[in-house]
This record gives C-alpha cells, sequence and structure tokens, in this order.
C-alpha cells in the first residue's frame, strides 16, 4: 500500500522556493568501440620496451650517461664544423668553374648542367663512376649509403 506522503512533494512555506523536480535516472553511457585487445597488447609492448631502454640508461652511472652526451656533443660539432668547411670549399669552387668557364665562354647554366650530370653519373651510374679519380673509394662508400636521399636532391 502506497502512502500518500510517497506522491506529495512538501514545499517549504517560502515565498522564494521552488518546485524542483526529483533528480533524473543517469543515462546509460553509448558503448563506445575502445581498442581491441590486439591493440592493447601492441601498445603494452611498446610501453615495456621504451621503460626497458629507460631503465637501460638509468642503470649507468651518472658519469658514463655525462660521458656519452660530451661524445654525441663533440660529434655533433664535428659534423658541423665539416658541414661549414664542405659548403665553403664548394662555393670557392663553385666560383672558380664559373670564373674559368666565362672565360671559355660557357654559361654559368651549361656550367651547372654539367655538374648536375657528373653528379647523376655517380648517384645513377655503376659503382665505379668516381669523377676521374675525384671520388674517394671511402666517399662513394659516404654516397651509396645515401644514395635514395641524394638521388631526391640531384633531381
Amino acid at each position: 500500500m502506497t502512502n500518500l506522503s510517497d506522491k506529495l512533494q512538501i514545499v517549504p512555506a517560502n515565498a522564494e522556493a521552488a518546485f524542483i523536480p526529483p533528480p533524473e535516472p543517469p543515462k546509460a553511457k553509448p558503448e563506445s568501440a575502445g581498442p581491441t585487445l590486439e591493440e592493447v597488447i601492441e601498445r603494452n609492448e611498446a610501453l615495456t620496451e621504451k621503460v626497458e631502454a629507460l631503465d637501460a640508461v638509468l642503470a649507468k652511472p651518472l658519469a658514463e650517461i655525462l660521458a656519452d652526451r660530451e661524445k654525441a656533443e663533440e660529434a655533433a660539432l664535428a659534423w658541423d664544423r665539416f658541414g661549414a668547411m664542405w659548403m665553403l670549399s664548394q662555393r670557392a669552387m663553385r666560383r672558380v668553374a664559373l670564373d674559368l668557364a666565362a672565360q671559355l665562354g660557357v654559361s654559368e647554366e651549361e656550367v651547372v648542367a654539367r655538374a648536375m650530370a657528373n653528379a647523376n653519373a655517380v648517384l645513377n651510374g655503376a659503382d665505379e663512376v668516381d669523377l676521374g679519380g675525384t671520388v674517394a673509394p671511402a666517399q662513394m662508400q659516404h654516397i651509396a649509403r645515401h644514395r635514395n636521399f641524394l638521388r631526391k636532391q640531384f633531381k
């Protein structure tokens, strides 16, 4: 048997009182497609690898970590200096080539076209194309390691 007080809401006699409806029952959350089991396992494995890599670094003594950093900075500085030296020598050789070409009546466009043809011969030709011996074997190996990147640059 239901009681009358179960169906009635008693509002205070206060003039500012307002009728407050009973709270709505919580709505069911729509089912969203979460990650699959395979995705969760894959993510877990990736995170595990990262944690293991960090653990390996943190397991080293601080002096060793700092020494590795110093070596990396020294190597980066050496490559930066080499790049500056290379760029300067290339610009100087370009100037010499253009000056000599002008004396012979050869245009800058022709000089650039010949340079590109030589670069492409090294990149796309047989491994023995070393521009008449001006590219050392170690340099040829270095070029070979970066051949795909260089081909994009010399199109």
